[in-house]
């Protein structure tokens, strides 16, 4: 299928592995030109080069802290028109809430609701010049539903639903769509190095009976921001039915 982003340009966060990596690649298969974030240089050029080799497409690595401004600055440097925003950043520790201080929970914010609501902000001007824009947030199925443990994980990932619901209804007028994509259990490398009987217990517990593949989260991605896209605003869940 021909989503129509030939030429388009994107910028994935935290895209040197995992979920960023399959959405990055998946993009990169429909001619979008990429500008992938994460922190570790070395493994973030490691995957640019493996993406540039298997599609042909202009990937550009840039390493820093996309939580931080200096590293939304350098992204914004490398990609400063972006037709496609693909936020997706890592969770916190888990724990008890009643023993976290202000600066835990600030962590926990600034990764998961203000990194995404700034570089969106950023972006977000120029979109509605080009009357063009997908952005897609990367959020988790416990955004929705609470694990034990972590609740400022929850608390920021819900935050930043809400918002991108709001972004969808303000920016709709302006052929800019915002989403939000919830995965469940996914095999990637930090899951997989989970204990087996655990992951057992973890996959018994999904009705489809084994866990999701990063491919699969991409492949939700890539739908959401195609041109001609009418669907915004919405939170799509990919969990092989855990959650419905």
């Amino acid at each position: 299928m021909d989503l129509g982003l030939q030429g388009k340009k994107a910028i994935v966060c935290a895209a040197s592995k995992g979920l960023g990596r399959a959405c990055a690649i998946s993009l990169a298969r429909e001619g979008v030109e990429l500008v992938i974030t994460a922190r570790t240089a070395a493994t973030l050029e490691e995957t640019a080069a493996e993406i540039r080799q298997m599609t042909g497409v202009k990937v550009t690595a840039v390493a820093g802290d996309i939580t931080s401004e200096a590293g939304r600055t350098a992204a914004l440097a490398a990609c400063p028109a972006p037709d496609i925003v693909v936020n997706n950043n890592g969770g916190p520790p888990r724990g008890d809430f009643r023993e976290w201080d202000r600066e835990m929970w600030i962590k926990a914010v600034d990764a998961n609701m203000l990194a995404p609501i700034f570089l969106i902000k950023a972006v977000i001007d120029g979109m509605i010049e080009r009357k063009f824009g997908r952005i897609v947030n990367i959020s988790s199925m416990t955004g929705q539903t609470p694990n034990f443990g972590q609740a400022n994980y929850a608390a920021s990932k819900g935050g930043v639903m809400a918002f991108t619901k709001v972004v969808a209804l303000e920016m709709a007028r302006y052929n800019i769509t915002a989403n939000v994509v919830s995965p469940g259990y996914t095999a990637t490398e930090m899951l997989l190095s989970i204990p087996t009987d655990i992951l057992d217990a973890v996959k018994a517990k999904i009705p489809m009976g084994r866990l999701g593949l990063p491919e699969e989260i991409a492949k939700a991605v890539a739908y959401l921001v195609c041109d001609g896209d009418y669907v915004t605003g919405q939170q799509i869940a990919v969990n092989g039915g855990m959650y419905m």
